[in-house]
């Protein structure tokens, strides 16, 4: 029998096994640049399904280099859904994937059985498997206010708002995550109201099985990839894009790493060269709070990508 042949019967055979079992949705998760795309892909592969994205900026069409969007080729080698797919303009958050990922989940395991889920944005994929409690509407006003005043005066600000106001969140936060201690102060500007008191933590069960995979390697090999990788953002246009969505540089997608440092060049607040390092420094920063956010998470089987060859990966998740 061929290699062709024979792997072609390996996907058959797998996906017959999960379709006699619960359906089951695979969760890819850990640090920016660890490999999970590439992973996810040859994982949908062998059980051959579809990928969701649990990315909060990947689904942005007008974002391509700064978000690290799945190459096109990649995006045809196995369907991808939440990429791309909407606009900057559009306010997206966690209550809204929640909905779209549950209605795409159940279209797909009724095709397939199973279904591969990859991203980095932890908050996100919470939501899909736990729930997340509907959050107050938030005039756009305040929104803006509070993000130009952690432009003008940083996240020693904002942190001191936050601990001062509302002490009780400031105990449980990610104290050095700008954007979640923005959430938090908007919603107690808009209600008057902590966030903790729109939170019930009822955790709803889903009609499918999750396992939860999350890929690490050791932080030196992490940081030379996310190095490689911004140094390949630059030399592919990353300042003009970022020049080119500049009008929206207010939305919630913009003001994260690899944007925010570019618009601070733009100003005239740093050069070139001081974004480029605090893209690395912050990037790096930003994988650190991603592996702490997930290794909360008791149900995680973690991986070395930097120890494990995939193959071996790949054959002990699809095996149990």
């Amino acid at each position: 029998m061929k290699r062709t042949e024979m792997m072609m019967d390996l996907v058959v055979k797998n996906k017959e096994t999960i379709l006699k079992t619960k359906p089951t949705v695979y969760i890819v998760a850990g640090p920016t640049a660890v490999g999970k795309t590439t992973f996810a892909i040859e994982l949908a592969k062998r059980l051959g399904t579809s990928i969701i994205s649990a990315d909060s900026r990947q689904c942005f069409k007008e974002l391509l280099i700064g978000v690290a969007r799945p190459s096109d080729a990649e995006l045809t080698a196995v369907k991808h859904y939440f990429i791309a797919d909407h606009s900057i303009s559009e306010n997206l958050n966690a209550a809204y994937f929640e909905q779209f990922a549950l209605q795409k989940t159940d279209e797909l395991l009724k095709q397939h059985g199973a279904v591969v889920m990859v991203g980095g944005t932890g908050l996100y994929i919470k939501a899909f498997c736990e729930g997340i409690d509907p959050m107050p509407t938030i005039d756009p006003a305040i929104r803006e206010s509070i993000i130009a005043s952690y432009e003008a005066k940083g996240l020693i600000w904002l942190q001191s708002e936050i601990k001062h106001r509302d002490p009780a969140f400031w105990d449980v936060a990610e104290q050095m995550n700008p954007q979640r201690l923005m959430r938090a102060l908007e919603v107690l500007n808009a209600t008057g109201q902590s966030i903790l008191h729109f939170r019930n933590a009822t955790k709803k069960e889903r009609p499918f099985r999750i396992i939860k995979i999350g890929l690490e390697m050791p932080m030196e090999l992490l940081t030379k990839r996310i190095h490689q990788r911004v140094d390949e953002m630059v030399a592919a246009e990353l300042f003009e894009e970022a020049a080119s969505v500049i009008d929206y540089r207010n939305q919630t997608a913009l003001q994260t790493v690899g944007y925010k440092e570019v618009f601070d060049y733009m100003d005239g607040k740093i050069s070139k060269e001081q974004a480029i390092e605090q893209i690395k420094i912050h990037t790096r920063q930003y994988a650190k709070r991603q592996l702490t956010w997930f290794k909360k998470d008791p149900e995680f089987v973690w991986y070395n990508a930097g120890v494990l060859p995939m193959e071996n990966i790949l054959s002990r998740v699809i095996e149990g």
